[in-house]
C-alpha cells in the first residue's frame, strides 16, 4: 500500500504540472471576439512599440519561444493567429524575453550559462541510461550497471535543478514584462486580469514541467536495467 501511495505521489510531482499547465491554456484558449487581434499581431505591436527593431515573430511547429540567437519571437499556430486569452498572455511573455536580451539585462545570463549546460547533461543522462543493458552484458556485474544507473539518474534529475534555476527569467518575462504591459497598456480588460495571471504563471513554469517529465523516462530504463539483470 505504502509503495503504490507513493508511486502516486511520486507521479502527481513529475506529470502533475505538466497537466495543470495543459489545462490553464486550453482553459483560457477559447476565442474572444472582444480581442482587437491575434497573439502575432500583439507580438509584433510590442515590438513595434518597444522598438525591439532586430526581433521577427515566426510561425513555428517547435512550441512558443523566443531564440536569442536568431533574434525570433517564434509562436505556435494557435496563438500566432489565436484572439484568446492563452494566445495574447503567451505573445507577452514571449515578447518579455526579446525586451530582456534587448536590454541586456543580467537575469539573461542565467539562460545563456545553464540552458545550454542542461541540454549536455540531459543527453549524458539518456546515454548512460541507454549503455545500463550493454554494460551488463559485457561485465556481467548487476552492480556496474546499477552505478551506470544510478549516474545517468542523478545526471537527468541535475538537469531538472537547472531549469529551476532559470525559473526567475521565465518569471520576471510574465510578472515583470508582460502582466504590466498588458494591463498598463489596456491590452486585456480588467475581469480578465486573473485568467491572464494563470496563463504567465503557467508559461513561467513550461521549462519546468518539461524538465519534471524527462523523469518519466527512468521508468522505461530501469524497467530495462532489471530485465538485463536477470
Amino acid at each position: 500500500m505504502l509503495f503504490v501511495i507513493t508511486s502516486v505521489l511520486i507521479l502527481l510531482l513529475v506529470y502533475g504540472p505538466h497537466l495543470w499547465i495543459r489545462h490553464v491554456m486550453k482553459k483560457h484558449g477559447a476565442p474572444d471576439a472582444g480581442m482587437p487581434g491575434t497573439g502575432g499581431e500583439l507580438a509584433q505591436h510590442l515590438i513595434n512599440r518597444f522598438e525591439l527593431s532586430d526581433v521577427v515573430v515566426e510561425l513555428t511547429d517547435e512550441g512558443d519561444h523566443y531564440s536569442p540567437s536568431e533574434k525570433a519571437v517564434r509562436l505556435s499556430r494557435s496563438v500566432f493567429d489565436g484572439r484568446s486569452i492563452t494566445a495574447v498572455a503567451v505573445a507577452a511573455h514571449e515578447v518579455g524575453h526579446a525586451i530582456q536580451y534587448h536590454r541586456e539585462e543580467a537575469i539573461t545570463t542565467l539562460r545563456q550559462r545553464y540552458l545550454p549546460a542542461a541540454m549536455i547533461v540531459q543527453k549524458i543522462a539518456v546515454g548512460f541510461l541507454f549503455a545500463i543493458p550493454l554494460v551488463v552484458a559485457i561485465f556481467k556485474v548487476p552492480h556496474v550497471a546499477l552505478l551506470t544507473a544510478l549516474i545517468g539518474v542523478l545526471a537527468m534529475l541535475a538537469s531538472v535543478l537547472i531549469q529551476f534555476v532559470i525559473l526567475p527569467m521565465e518569471w520576471d518575462a510574465s510578472f515583470n514584462k508582460a502582466m504590466p504591459i498588458l494591463v498598463t497598456g489596456e491590452y486585456i480588460r480588467k475581469h480578465q486580469y486573473d485568467a491572464v495571471n494563470s496563463v504567465l504563471r503557467a508559461a513561467a513554469f513550461t521549462y519546468v514541467a518539461a524538465a519534471l517529465m524527462d523523469i518519466l523516462r527512468l521508468g522505461r530504463w530501469l524497467m530495462i536495467l532489471r530485465s538485463a539483470i536477470r
